[in-house]
């Protein structure tokens, strides 16, 4: 039986209304929490079927790939990484509202 690995995903949590959505730009899914906790627990829930299922369908490689992921060959073992450079804020300036 393979065994899985651990990938780090970036994710962003926006406040909307009185929820909380986890949304990741590495595999372009969200979901919602009434807390970010919540929204962390369900993200994690969700990224599992979401990988399990296009595991089980024999798309992942498509599926990553058009993700922008990158695949890599390490011993026996095949490992695929998000396609991330860095995360992190970057100050704008915003025109004045009138």
């Amino acid at each position: 039986m393979k065994q899985g690995y651990s990938v780090n995903l970036p994710v962003q949590f926006l406040k909307q209304g009185k929820y909380v959505v986890a949304y990741s730009p590495a595999l372009d899914i969200s979901t919602v929490g009434r807390s970010q906790t919540e929204a962390k627990k369900r993200f994690g829930e969700l990224t599992y079927l979401f990988l399990k299922e296009i595991i089980d369908a024999g798309t992942a490689e498509v599926v990553l790939s058009e993700l922008g992921w990158s695949h890599a060959r390490q011993r026996k073992n095949a490992s695929w990484r998000p396609p991330v450079v860095s995360s992190t804020s970057v100050g704008v300036r915003m025109p004045a509202f009138a």
